[in-house]
């Protein structure tokens, strides 16, 4: 079994998830099974049928979050430091061809949010800044181009 790499805050927004999927969303599904079971005739209910969908969702969800954290790896990255790029830092970095600078912390594929500047440890970018450090320049292919990087800032928070 492959561990699973994550921040503490990951693990925690998992088990949220399935506290979350078990306590709210299992009895809200239950009780909208037995209720479109009193309509009658189940072959052509739709609600019933619609119900036990979301009921096959969520528990194939429940079963896909509880495998990820029996295999989450959690690493503190507040105990993480250095001055080279890995799991965990928080990265500032500049387009060398725009000037735009932008800060990116490495996460792992689950808790990936580019829009929070959250990027998965997989991700061409964090591949090629995973152990630079700063003043380092490093070039990723994005679907838009190849983009050349400088790093101006790492830090473990």
């Amino acid at each position: 079994m492959e561990k699973i790499p994550m921040t503490a805050q990951g693990f925690a927004a998992l088990e949220a998830e399935i506290k979350h999927l078990k306590q709210v969303e299992r009895p809200a599904i239950i009780k909208a099974i037995s209720e479109a079971r009193a309509h009658g005739d189940l072959s052509e209910n739709a609600e019933y049928h619609s119900a036990k969908e979301r009921q096959s969702f969520i528990e194939g969800r429940v079963m896909e979050l509880e495998d990820k954290v029996s295999r989450a790896q959690v690493i503190d990255v507040s105990k993480l430091s250095g001055k080279t790029v890995k799991f965990g830092a928080t990265v500032s970095v500049v387009d060398e061809d725009t000037g735009q600078k932008s800060k990116f912390q490495i996460v792992g594929d689950i808790e990936a949010d580019f829009s929070k500047g959250r990027i998965s440890l997989s991700s061409p970018l964090a591949r090629a800044l995973i152990g630079k450090s700063v003043g380092d320049t490093v070039e990723v292919n994005t679907p838009s181009g190849g983009r050349t990087y400088e790093i101006s800032k790492v830090e473990y928070k």
